[in-house]
């Protein structure tokens, strides 16, 4: 059974959520702070195979808890929020979040997000286990990690997910929902702000300089290109 943290301070609605995913099948920790959810996974040590971060938390919020969250594990994250300003969106996602959900949630819609993230965050027995090599990045599709000039990279699931598709596609434009469909795991027309900020974090992590990319290129209108040497 999967292990949830829900990091959420309305008592009733984290009561709802807690009770109706453990009839989804999770196991659902939870806590109503911040600091709260900082202690249980790196004080505490509670493994959790998940977590669901509200955003408008009392004390630190939800965005400062996502970066401490990503400066120290990749465990996939989704953030809960009742903002769905296109700016809070995008700083949600660049503070590392793989998903947001805005409230309130359908918990079926949840589970469904919850799974499809989940999946990111495990090796695809379709993929090849070899070595894919850009310039000076070698990606390692099997055990989920990459590396530059021989140093790893601090790349979330869903990063290494959309590294290992544009390199094994290269200098072909991949659309939005192209890449909505083969790394996030949406059959339906989603929101290409999940794009937009996991290619920007992307970039931050891979290029020299991300203002000016050399490798990940937009292709105005219709998508990314990822340019080999």
């Amino acid at each position: 059974m999967p292990r949830l943290l829900l990091v959420e301070d309305d008592r009733a609605l984290a009561e709802a959520l807690t009770m109706a995913l453990a009839a989804l099948g999770h196991d659902v920790v939870g806590a109503a702070t911040g600091e709260r959810a900082l202690e249980t996974l790196f004080t505490d040590r509670v493994e959790v195979d998940f977590v669901l971060l509200d955003v408008m938390l009392p004390g630190i919020d939800g965005f400062e808890v996502c970066r401490r969250i990503r400066a120290r594990s990749r465990v996939p994250l989704i953030l809960l929020t009742s903002r769905g300003d296109p700016i809070d969106v995008v700083v949600g996602l660049e503070c590392g979040a793989d998903d947001y959900v805005v409230k309130p949630a359908e918990p079926r819609v949840l589970d469904a997000r919850i799974k499809a993230v989940g999946r990111r965050a495990v090796p695809d027995p379709g993929t090849p286990a070899d070595l894919l090599r850009i310039g000076d990045l070698a990606i390692d599709s099997a055990a989920m990690t990459a590396t530059r000039d021989g140093a790893e990279l601090a790349l979330t699931a869903t990063e290494i997910r959309l590294l290992v598709e544009f390199a094994q596609h290269p200098n072909q434009v991949l659309s939005r929902q192209t890449l909505l469909k083969r790394v996030w795991d949406y059959g339906y027309v989603g929101d290409s702000r999940l794009v937009d900020a996991a290619v920007a974090r992307l970039r931050a992590k891979i290029e020299d300089d991300p203002a000016n990319p050399a490798m990940l290129k937009t292709v105005r209108g219709l998508g990314y290109r990822l340019v080999t040497p």
